[in-house]
């Protein structure tokens, strides 16, 4: 069987071209976009990274790079004076944020999967209800906990920050849970059923495995909020039993009254960066997996 082709007009040729040409330079234009926005969002970090190598004498010389490059803040907050401040700021840092996450994240599991499978009254007031406490302002909420936690004497203690930080990671993931149970078909959990499994056990192993993308991203998110979280950690906190990075930062001081932490603060920055940097890079799919099956419409 022959195939003949027809020869192209010089319209249609002249028509391939422009189109050839209008992709390119739709290509061009967006990685021009993509540069501009990289360079405007990681400016203020290399920024950061360059001043935590500079000696105190360099802070006010006004170049970007550092002209001896130095290690002395870094000594400063692992070995030096900044030590014990900023060692134990990072311990509550990490232990804090964990313990927040983890709490979040079970009962957002346990409630999305309610919204999501169970038919009650009042359900979408409470995912709208959840995505509204996500925006209140946290600043306004800083005074009445305050002067609670006092009373109960939760003020400077873990739990005091934990309780908080539930209200920041808590409804967002809520909102992002329900959206993913959602995309599971409900046919699973019902065939796990007919097999003998309890509801439970058809929540426990089939279910979860399946939203597993979605709670780890939520897991991610969760974390995020929570280590960068400074109002409630300035505020709900004196002493370093319980005063996380962000707020820990605002006391670091310099050798002398006429010295700048500026180094340091950089420096320290720049450890506390490292672990979300990690997390971001080595569970990359996983997070654009949970994103974009929670997002989808099945």
């Amino acid at each position: 069987m022959s195939t003949s082709t027809e020869a192209l007009t010089p319209d249609e040729v002249e028509g391939q071209k422009r189109a050839r040409r209008a992709r390119r330079n739709t290509t061009i234009g967006w990685w021009v976009i993509t540069i501009v926005i990289a360079v405007w969002c990681l400016f203020p970090v290399a920024s950061i990274l360059s001043t935590s190598f500079k000696t105190p004498g360099e802070l006010a010389n006004g170049r970007f790079f550092p002209d001896n490059p130095s290690f002395v803040n870094y000594e400063e907050i692992l070995v030096g004076d900044s030590r014990e401040l900023f060692l134990s700021a990072l311990r509550n840092s990490i232990g804090i944020a964990v313990i927040a996450t983890l709490i979040a994240v079970v009962l957002a599991t346990l409630c999305a999967y309610a919204i999501a499978r169970l038919n009650f009254p009042g359900k979408k007031a409470v995912l709208t209800v959840s995505l509204m406490v996500s925006m209140f302002p946290v600043i306004s909420l800083v005074t009445p906990l305050f002067n609670m936690w006092r009373t109960l004497g939760l003020y400077d203690t873990w739990p005091g920050l934990i309780i908080p930080y539930l209200s920041l990671t808590l409804p967002i993931s809520i909102w992002t849970l329900a959206a993913f149970f959602q995309q599971i078909p409900w046919e699973l959990e019902q065939a796990a059923q007919v097999d003998g499994a309890t509801p439970l056990q058809a929540f426990r192993k089939v279910i979860v495995p399946l939203a597993a993308p979605g709670v780890f991203t939520t897991a991610i998110i969760a974390f995020f909020i929570a280590w960068n979280d400074f109002v409630y950690g300035i505020s709900l906190t004196s002493t370093e039993a319980a005063r996380p990075v962000p707020a820990a930062l605002a006391f670091f001081t310099g050798a002398s009254q006429f010295e700048s932490p500026t180094g340091a603060i950089s420096a320290a920055a720049i450890i506390v960066t490292i672990p979300v940097v990690l997390l971001v890079m080595l569970f990359q799919k996983q997070i654009v997996a949970g994103l974009t099956s929670g997002a989808v419409k099945g």
